[in-house]
């Protein structure tokens, strides 16, 4: 479980192509902190840390984690090149305070940046959901919760398949929102509390 709040990012190093999965190597600042068989978001896809290496150093160390077709088919990770930046987010401690929301790092769908507005002090990004505009219209609301490359953000306005959040410079500064650009894919995962509800209604109008 995580909360949508990005701790930092990393930089895709390697990607290895093994069958129908792809193994992502990732260079990170908190690798001294990690250890194998932990669960990280990455752009919001929660995957297990395979193969850590440098920690105890200085320099910034390594970890590999493995992306299955299933990963691949439903997220913007298939997408990934060498270079990327990627938001990275260690799961929730019981205790800790709850800055987003619940968000469980199981991506929904893709969604494509539309466009990319600069604002007296934030940007208003505009997305274009893949999946159907019914479930659009039901799981995304108004100033409701949404998680976009693994960040919470509050909806601003939703319309039909296209819906926009506003972000601020903090937000824009330290995660890949500041690399996107018109037609780039990023990972969309509808509040959970939202998914159930609209479960329990369409068992019940069955």
């Amino acid at each position: 479980m995580f909360t949508g709040i990005v701790e930092t990012t990393g930089k895709v190093i390697s990607l290895e192509k093994k069958k129908s999965n792809l193994e992502i190597g990732i260079e990170c600042s908190f690798v001294n902190e990690l250890k194998k068989g932990q669960s990280v978001a990455h752009n919001g896809v929660c995957l297990t840390l395979e193969n850590i290496k440098g920690q105890g150093t200085r320099d910034k160390g390594q970890y590999t984690v493995t992306a299955v077709k299933e990963t691949l088919d439903k997220t913007n990770l298939v997408k990934l090149k060498i270079g990327d930046v990627i938001n990275l987010e260690r799961s929730l401690k019981v205790g800790d305070r709850l800055d987003g929301h619940f968000v469980q790092g199981h991506v929904d769908c893709t969604a494509e940046v539309k466009s990319i507005k600069k604002e007296k002090g934030s940007w208003l990004f505009k997305f274009q959901v893949s999946n159907t505009k019914s479930q659009v219209s039901s799981l995304i609301i108004n100033k409701g919760s949404i998680c976009i490359n693994g960040i919470s953000l509050t909806v601003v306005d939703v319309e039909n398949s296209i819906f926009s959040v506003a972000i601020i410079p903090h937000t824009f500064k330290h995660t890949n929102f500041s690399s996107l650009k018109k037609g780039d894919a990023v990972n969309i995962e509808y509040d959970v509390l939202g998914k159930h509800i609209q479960k329990i209604i369409s068992n019940q109008s069955v």
